[in-house]
């Protein structure tokens, strides 16, 4: 019995270790003589049959590059019925019944729709600089992220050394704090300010409160984007007016934290998600994604996937005031 066709896309903003996720997933494919076709630009190429062939030749030296070989897209047409039935006919042209779908949040609830329309079985690799998806401990692309922002950080210190000055570093992570504490706290920052907490700026005050003297020949603040004070230039703006004689500086690193080549361990990780994903299909399971809880591999149904809040407790808290003495 000839086995059916698997495809395979990235949707949604681009992060550092999807090409090894793509690689690994070719690569399964192979192993499981499965036949595997690339779908570019994510879920317009869905619409429009973007479809190419893929083998293990053609991810060869690829594991080390940034961004994806695919493209990526955000789809506004596919919200609409009319364009996903398209997208379905297209697979159906094919002969492609398993989708593999590397993506975030959004990108697995617009996967559910199509499984449940359409009857394509999807399975879905999480990735996300924010790390805020259910169903895995980490998502591809945070780690990159994180160290990029860590080293970026540690060479403003250099400057607000030699200036005697404050700097707010602002970090990605759209609504969630886990870049900016992961990289504050490596980089020794004397502020983080995240999302998930109220009490980060009050311990601001007082850290700045304790050391008014301004002993210390730098300061770094670390802001993420989606906090509800309004990002770095607003908290700057706040501190220069409480500490009109404080120097302040402002470092936006933006999109920088998602290129590049991606780390050892998000290589690690995205290499072991690609071979899952296929060996889900090769297993019969059905509208799942492929995540690692506790080092472990495990499969988690697509209507139980969506964004998830970093979890601070009092220890978090407590050690951040530990440190800022």
């Amino acid at each position: 019995m000839t086995k059916s066709h698997i495809a395979i896309m990235t949707s949604g903003g681009d992060v550092p270790g999807l090409n090894a996720a793509i690689r690994a997933a070719v690569r399964a494919a192979s192993f499981y003589q499965y036949k595997i076709i690339g779908i570019e630009k994510g879920y317009e190429g869905l619409i429009d049959e973007a479809f190419l062939p893929l083998h293990s030749g053609s991810v060869s030296n690829i594991i080390s590059k940034g961004g994806t070989i695919l493209q990526s897209s955000r789809s506004e047409r596919f919200k609409e019925e009319k364009f996903r039935q398209i997208a379905y006919q297209n697979l159906k042209k094919h002969n492609i019944e398993h989708l593999i779908l590397i993506g975030g949040d959004g990108s697995m609830r617009g996967a559910q729709v199509l499984a449940k329309e359409s009857g394509i079985n999807v399975i879905g690799i999480p990735k996300t600089i924010d790390n805020d998806i259910t169903g895995t401990d980490f998502s591809i692309g945070f780690d990159t992220a994180t160290n990029i922002a860590m080293e970026a950080i540690d060479r403003i210190r250099d400057t607000a050394t030699s200036h005697h000055r404050l700097f707010f570093v602002e970090v990605m992570g759209r609504n969630a704090g886990y870049i900016a504490l992961e990289a504050g706290i490596a980089t020794g920052a004397e502020g983080i300010i995240i999302p998930e907490t109220n009490r980060d700026l009050q311990l601001l005050y007082d850290t700045i409160e304790q050391k008014k003297n301004w002993k210390n020949s730098s300061y770094i603040v670390v802001v993420a984007e989606g906090d509800e004070i309004g990002g770095a230039y607003r908290l700057e703006k706040t501190i220069q007016q409480k500490y009109p004689n404080i120097y302040t500086g402002v470092s936006i690193l933006g999109h920088i934290q998602r290129g590049g080549s991606p780390t050892c361990r998000d290589r690690n990780l995205a290499t072991k998600l690609g071979i899952a994903s296929i060996e889900a299909v090769n297993s019969e399971l059905k509208n799942v994604m492929a995540g690692v809880i506790h080092e472990n591999i495990q499969y988690t149904p697509l209507e139980n996937i969506g964004s998830r809040k970093l979890k601070i407790d009092d220890n978090i808290i407590k050690n951040l005031k530990i440190l800022s003495k």
